[in-house]
């Protein structure tokens, strides 16, 4: 069901979890636009990862900042945006709430022998190697049950997308926001 303003959604998680497909899926089911995170980040970030160098805080900044407006947009226009971006730390997170405070996210979880699996088999893309991965994993401040909804991502994409709706819808109804 859509909701009467829109929602914000940010699917998040560490590389290969798969924000991407994850996100668009969960964004037609919702009746939304799906954004991927990793067309914002500046040629300098793209060009460090692919040498396999983790972004730095101040690597991240301007491009979270460049999410948070587009957010806050997209709450302005009263649109269903899913947003796909890792949101490692709980501070990147409340960067990304300064667009839109009601923001949800959908955290992906899963193993590092499964990501690690992921990574491995993907092709052009310039997030690559064992050592960018452990880099996130190291990173990551999982987000608590209060935070976001997670979700398993062993699963086929139509159960993690399904487990996705299901727990934004529960949180909603918590929340007393239109149901999604």
């Amino acid at each position: 069901m859509k909701a009467e303003y829109g929602h914000r959604i940010v699917v998040m998680g560490v590389s290969s979890c798969g924000k991407t497909e994850i996100g668009r899926q969960l964004a037609v089911k919702l009746d939304g636009r799906f954004v991927d995170g990793d067309d914002y980040h500046s040629t300098a970030s793209v060009e460090k990862m692919a040498r396999g160098e983790p972004l730095d805080d101040d690597d991240r900044a301007g491009w979270l900042q460049r999410l948070s407006e587009l957010i806050g947009d997209a709450r302005a226009r009263g649109e269903t945006l899913v947003v796909g971006c890792s949101s490692l730390k709980r501070r990147y997170r409340d960067l990304l709430r300064t667009g839109d405070e009601q923001l949800a996210f959908v955290f992906l979880e899963g193993t590092r022998e499964l990501l690690l699996q992921r990574i491995q088999s993907r092709e052009d893309h310039f997030f690559k190697g064992e050592a960018m991965l452990d880099s996130q994993l190291a990173t990551l401040e999982a987000p608590q049950s209060d935070e976001a909804v997670t979700v398993d991502i062993a699963g086929t994409i139509e159960q993690v997308v399904d487990q996705a709706a299901k727990g934004l819808e529960a949180r909603y109804r918590r929340l007393g926001q239109n149901d999604v």
